[in-house]
């Protein structure tokens, strides 16, 4: 076992995998690496304005932001509108005017766009992706595509943007057209929808899918259908070692198994593909 994977239900030896599903941001892009630091200063910064919160004295900042990191936490992998819902429910129950959840979202993408801005920037003129990958991203892809293995990619992220993002870091090539974003802030969870579609298309139990993916929600999803999860709880600051974090998020939401990145792939493959599926040798 690569000493570097933290395993708390090991695969099954019966297990026949033949899809893989990658959630995007965290677990293979760096592009939006602090999008929290984003998101819950400006959600503790309107809940914070509510009468109700204004006029308790223990609605300090800390509190609030306390709330906003909870729920933020918790719907991470869902489409950033469900955030923008949840925000506005908390507003309310301060006695908030309700507020079109679009609107908090477009702010909170403005915010977030003048954070990565640069990165972007970057990569179109020419900056090595790597430089914006989780370490292992490209060689894990290859030898799992290599190996016949179908990959699916669902975000949380705006469909347009995850297209643009994933092609700027050349990873467009290993999912074609299963490529699956949020669609104008459409409330069905996109990576629920990809899911079943999956399960469905293929006629495949969920003893054939494994996701890797830092969210709480896919996660919950795919261990909820039988398939087998890995939480890459990534420190996407130092691109090394794990998020603790991350780490509890992912074990709560049900993880088989954590790992810090993709680095060590050969291993990392051999150990839950091994020679389980249908002639895949690994």
């Amino acid at each position: 076992m690569p000493t570097n994977m933290e395993v708390l239900t090991p695969p099954s030896p019966d297990a026949e995998f033949r899809y893989v599903l990658f959630d995007f941001d965290g677990t293979l892009s760096l592009i939006r690496e602090g999008w929290q630091e984003i998101m819950i200063p400006y959600f503790t910064e309107v809940l914070l304005q509510a009468p109700k919160a204004a006029a308790e004295k223990t609605a300090t900042e800390k509190t609030v932001k306390e709330i906003v990191t909870a729920f933020v936490d918790r719907l991470t992998g869902k489409q950033t509108i469900f955030q923008c819902l949840k925000l506005d429910e908390e507003v309310v129950l301060r006695g908030g005017n309700r507020v079109a959840p679009g609107i908090y979202k477009a702010e909170y993408l403005r915010r977030l766009g003048e954070r990565i801005q640069s990165r972007l920037a970057e990569l179109r003129s020419g900056t090595d992706p790597q430089k914006y990958l989780v370490p292992g991203s490209v060689p894990l892809l290859e030898r799992l595509k290599s190996k016949g293995y179908k990959l699916y990619l669902a975000s949380g992220t705006d469909e347009p943007d995850v297209l643009a993002e994933a092609k700027l870091l050349g990873l467009d090539k290993y999912f074609g057209e299963h490529i699956y974003g949020a669609r104008d802030n459409e409330t069905a969870c996109s990576k629920e929808m990809v899911i079943k579609q999956i399960v469905k298309e293929n006629n495949l139990t969920g003893a054939e899918l494994v996701s890797f993916g830092d969210g709480f929600v896919e996660i919950e999803l795919v261990a909820g259908i039988g398939g087998y999860t890995v939480g890459v709880a990534t420190d996407e600051v130092r691109k090394q070692g794990v998020n603790q974090h991350k780490r509890a998020r992912l074990l709560e939401a049900g993880a088989a198994m954590i790992i810090p990145d993709f680095s060590d792939t050969e291993r990392l493959v051999s150990f839950i593909f091994s020679e389980r599926s249908r002639g895949h040798t690994c």
